[in-house]
């Protein structure tokens, strides 16, 4: 009998397995089931054989397991101590359907023999044992990978079962992560009624969920969220959803008890999560005393009676990018930084939301109603608070920037003497767990321009450099026109690639507007290559609103506003000039002045554009009219001999201008026409 059995590679007790399952009474099922379950938690070698798994989970009878499911899980809730005969069956049914979930090839766990086990499964949730449980949860979390998997758990009307023990089983939560996901992600959501469909069950399942986790530090489902809204497409993520006001409320409990460094991950990260998910409801919610956001004034539920929430969450953020920024460049190539790192990215972003929060509410309408005694804005704290939040920002970005200094220039030069070739492999393999002793100035996983806290921090830096008349910051910054200018070069470069890449070009532009107000910022500037870099970008973006390779014009108006940008930053520079701009400079002028502008009759009117709405329009025509500003500007402050050489180039100018005067006419714009007006009369005045 032994000869036949390797001839075959099928042991005894898989045969017998086998023969029992296809019996027709059900004991005889059940023995075969617990012997199958023997033979491949005992076999190294069949649980290494896929073909082999796949032939044994065919041998399982799908609707067997179903009434083992059943009537295991009907008799355990009917007994009031629990049925031995019932806990076995149900034991044996969710481990059997676990490890085939585990051993089968990736592609095989999407056949329905899997996912029509999943209704049947949550289900019998509340009905397992502790260690069931854990079983059941894990095999849930293998199928919702698949898009087959997924589909037939969003199609679940009721998972209340999940829902109950979410709080002490952190993996329910992972399981409506995948899920979601990888419904979104598919085909079969790939209509707007499956979107909506979609939208709908996460915003029904978030509240049961937020209900569920009440009396508990929800720290978990602070994380979940935190990692599942900023992934949610917007046709999919919930709209104005009522479980905010609740969240908020968790997210205030956790930083005023001194949580865990998991729960100040959690909220730091949610936080984030919702001021970039809903930028008009979330700030309110989070930096004001109004914890419902709804308008009405001061709550009882604020942390402290003499300190306002926004001005504590703000101070514990500066305080943890403090005390972690001097260690930062030691743990690049720590585990951990990943994770450090999205969290220090998330403060920098809720203050960069918070300090456009307190810009707009500066700008509040209602101010200026008000009597001196009261003008600040009602959202705003108490100016002593602000005063010494203004002291712990400029701190915090004094430390901010020697961080960025010290990671740009290890990043560039490195250590010197040894070469890059030296380093065969980054310091933690994060596939063995294996480590060895690293350099602390190198990352082997992310440079510079790919590492989201960098981009986190200038775009909160730049907000400040820009706003507060911070002299001695400013000095300081502008020892950092390389890294800038590098960053800005580095993404109009990869911006013509198809891979997604992180843009520095906006936060970098908004940091030089508030550098160049300095006499040291405009010498950095010029010194690293900075106007070369912005003019040639100008005129790529002022190219791209006039022509395009199909001969249809189609306007970016992120693009133009982003030019509108550098005119401010390049004419600040130019005006500031002694004795006047560079002749390198009118370079510029050449190119502006080569520029193709459709007159009316060319261009039908005003159609020559593709856009929709007068805004948009306004937005394209306020850049080019800017352009024609910065190219009046290098030319009257020339010297006059120079300006004779451009004399082709000023008419050509003029002539751009007319054509223009005549679109920025019928959107009617007094100010651009008044603008034009001026381009018109001081370049005539030159010829």
């Amino acid at each position: 009998m032994s000869e036949p059995i390797q001839q075959t590679g099928q042991p005894d007790p898989v045969q017998n397995a086998q023969a029992l399952l296809k019996a027709k009474d059900d004991t005889s099922r059940f023995v075969g089931l617990a012997l199958l379950k023997s033979v491949l938690d005992n076999s190294d070698e069949l649980r290494n054989n896929p073909e082999a798994v796949r032939g044994l989970w065919k041998s399982v009878p799908s609707k067997f397991l179903d009434r083992l499911i059943k009537t295991g899980s009907r008799q355990q809730s009917q007994s009031e101590g629990g049925n031995k005969n019932a806990r076995d069956m149900l034991d044996l049914a969710v481990a059997i359907i676990h490890t085939f979930a585990a051993l089968v090839p990736e592609e095989n766990k999407r056949d329905a023999r899997f996912t029509e086990r999943i209704p049947h499964l949550v289900a019998c949730l509340l009905n397992c044992s502790k260690e069931t449980t854990k079983l059941l949860l894990e095999t849930l979390s293998a199928l919702v990978t698949t898009p087959d998997g997924a589909k037939a758990f969003i199609a679940l009307d009721d998972v209340t079962t999940l829902i109950e023990i979410a709080p002490s089983q952190p993996l329910v939560l992972d399981i409506f992560y995948y899920a979601w996901l990888n419904a979104m992600s598919s085909s079969v959501s790939s209509s707007a009624e499956d979107k909506d469909l979609l939208r709908t069950k996460i915003d029904h399942t978030i509240t049961a969920l937020v209900s569920s986790f009440k009396g508990t530090d929800a720290v978990t489902l602070l994380d979940f969220l935190a990692n599942l809204l900023p992934r949610l497409e917007p046709q999919v993520l919930p709209q104005n959803p009522a479980w905010l006001p609740t969240l908020n409320l968790f997210i205030r409990n956790l930083v005023s008890s001194r949580p865990t460094p998991a729960g100040r991950a959690a909220y730091t990260n949610l936080s984030a999560a919702l001021l970039e998910a809903y930028p008009s409801i979330a700030p309110q919610l989070l930096f004001t005393d109004d914890p419902s956001g709804s308008g009405k004034g001061k709550s009882k539920a604020t942390p402290t009676d003499d300190k306002p929430f926004s001005y504590l969450l703000i101070s514990i953020l500066l305080i943890d990018i403090r005390s972690t920024a001097p260690t930062l460049l030691s743990q690049l190539n720590h585990p951990s930084y990943p994770q450090l790192s999205r969290r220090l990215s998330s403060a920098f972003n809720i203050i960069s939301h918070y300090l456009g929060f307190l810009l707009r509410s500066l700008d509040h309408p209602s101010s200026d109603s008000l009597p001196e005694s009261a003008s600040h804005s009602p959202s705003l704290p108490d100016p002593t608070f602000l005063l010494k939040l203004r002291t712990s920002l400029s701190e915090t970005f004094s430390l901010t920037l020697e961080f960025l200094r010290d990671r740009f220039d290890a990043s560039v030069a490195g250590a010197m003497g040894l070469d890059p070739s030296a380093r065969s492999a980054a310091a933690h393999d994060f596939a063995s767990g294996t480590a060895h002793l690293t350099l602390a100035w190198e990352s082997m996983r992310d440079n510079v321009d790919q590492d989201p806290l960098i981009l986190a921090a200038i775009r909160a830096l730049a907000i400040w450099l820009r706003e507060d008349d911070n002299e001695q910051l400013r000095k300081e910054a502008s020892g950092l026109g390389d890294l800038l200018i590098d960053l800005y070069r580095h993404s109009c470069h990869q911006n013509n690639n198809e891979h997604e890449t992180l843009d520095f070009r906006r936060p970098v532009l908004m940091a030089w507007e508030g550098l160049v107000e300095e006499r040291k910022g405009v010498e950095s500037f010029l010194a690293n290559g900075g106007w070369q870099a912005l003019a040639d970008d100008l005129v790529g973006i002022l190219q791209s609103t006039s022509s395009s390779s199909s001969g249809v014009v189609v306007v970016d108006e992120a693009e133009a506003a982003r030019g509108t940008e550098i005119v401010r930053v390049l004419l600040q520079v130019a005006e500031l000039e002694r004795p006047g701009p560079k002749e390198e400079w009118l370079d510029l002028v050449t190119k502006v002045a080569a520029w193709y502008i459709p007159d009316e009759e060319e261009g039908e009117g005003d159609e020559d554009v593709d856009m929709v709405g007068k805004e948009s329009k306004l937005v394209v025509y306020e850049f080019q009219v800017a352009t024609l500003q910065l190219v009046t500007a290098l030319l009257a402050g020339s010297h006059p001999g120079v300006q004779r050489r451009y004399v082709h180039s000023i008419s050509a100018v003029l002539g751009i201008a007319r054509v223009l005067m005549g679109k920025v006419r019928k959107v009617g714009d007094g100010e651009l026409v008044e603008a034009l007006e001026d381009v018109l009369a001081t370049l005539g005045g030159l010829r």
